[in-house]
This record gives C-alpha cells, sequence and structure tokens, in this order.
C-alpha cells in the first residue's frame, strides 16, 4: 500500500505566500501582486486565502498607496500549523480523511495508526514558525535568486539587498 500524504495546494501556497510576506517584512507592507509574481500563486487565489489569514489574525491589511500586508505579530509566534489551520486545511495521512469510513463504509484495521501520524505532522509544524523558516540558508537562497529574477525581468539590473540579513536580524 502507498500511502498518499496530503497537504493541500490550498496548505502549501497559504505557508509559501506567508513565508515571502515574512521574507519581505521589513520593506514595509507587501502587495499581493508581488507575492502573486515572486510565487506563480494566482492573485485571485492569494486573495481568498488572504481572506482567511486576516480571519485567523495572522496577518492585517494596510490600505493606499504602498499598501499591501503585513504579518500581525512577529515572525516568531506564527507556527506553520497555524497557517494551514487559518486557511482551514489539515495534514492527512489517512485514505478517508480522518472519517473512518475507510473499509467498506467502516474503519479500516490502520485508521488509528494513520490519524496517530497525522497528529505527530500538525504538532511538527506546530514547533516551526516562520522565523525558523526565514533564518534557513536553504530559504535565504531561494528567495534572493526569486528577487534577482524580478529585478532582472523588470528591465533592472541592479542587485537588491540580501533580504535574509535584515529579515533575520
Amino acid at each position: 500500500m502507498v500511502l498518499a500524504m496530503r497537504l493541500t495546494t490550498k496548505g502549501r501556497y497559504a505557508v509559501t505566500a506567508m513565508l515571502d510576506l515574512a521574507l519581505h517584512a521589513q520593506r514595509g507592507p507587501v502587495s499581493l501582486a508581488d507575492i502573486s509574481e515572486r510565487q506563480g500563486i494566482s492573485l485571485s487565489y492569494l486573495e481568498q486565502l488572504f481572506a482567511k489569514l486576516r480571519r485567523g489574525n495572522l496577518v492585517s491589511s494596510v490600505r493606499g498607496p504602498g499598501g499591501g500586508y503585513q504579518l500581525s505579530r512577529e515572525m516568531e509566534g506564527i507556527q506553520v500549523a497555524q497557517v494551514i489551520d487559518a486557511v482551514n486545511e489539515s495534514v492527512d495521512a489517512t485514505k478517508c480523511q480522518g472519517l473512518g469510513d475507510c473499509h467498506a463504509g467502516d474503519t479500516c484495521l490502520t485508521h488509528h495508526l494513520w490519524c496517530d501520524l497525522s497528529q505527530q505532522i500538525h504538532e511538527f509544524l506546530s514547533g516551526i514558525s516562520l522565523s525558523d523558516l526565514v533564518t534557513r540558508r536553504e530559504v535565504q537562497e531561494v528567495a534572493q535568486r526569486q528577487d534577482l529574477r524580478r529585478c532582472n525581468s523588470n528591465g533592472r539590473t541592479q542587485r537588491l539587498d540580501k533580504i535574509e540579513t535584515s529579515a533575520v536580524e
């Protein structure tokens, strides 16, 4: 049996967008259009996600020129599991989406094992903050590459300051 671990696109995109926001937070509010361009997530999808993230008190919006979104609290206080929960998603290792109807409408022999695994994954993600991700060297390298690509695609060739340095300080 192949175990199909499910973290939906919605959950993945929400975490990706929140990490992008955390990486660029030191520059002030971040527009969804900028996140969309850097991460390849449609603007309309980001709008839906950020409405849920705002209701979950993870982000706040700033209106007007130079407006956008900012984290509602320090990135150390925002856990990956909170982001996934805020968009009403879960990490599910069961075949039945946790319903317990996995074996001819009844609970299968391994149902509780997979439920326990799902809980362990949630607990693991509860122990990882946006700050933990921002400080990872490989995350910083990817973010810098994305910023350089965006800068070059806009017809500019100047090099952006390293976002990771100010994001970590």
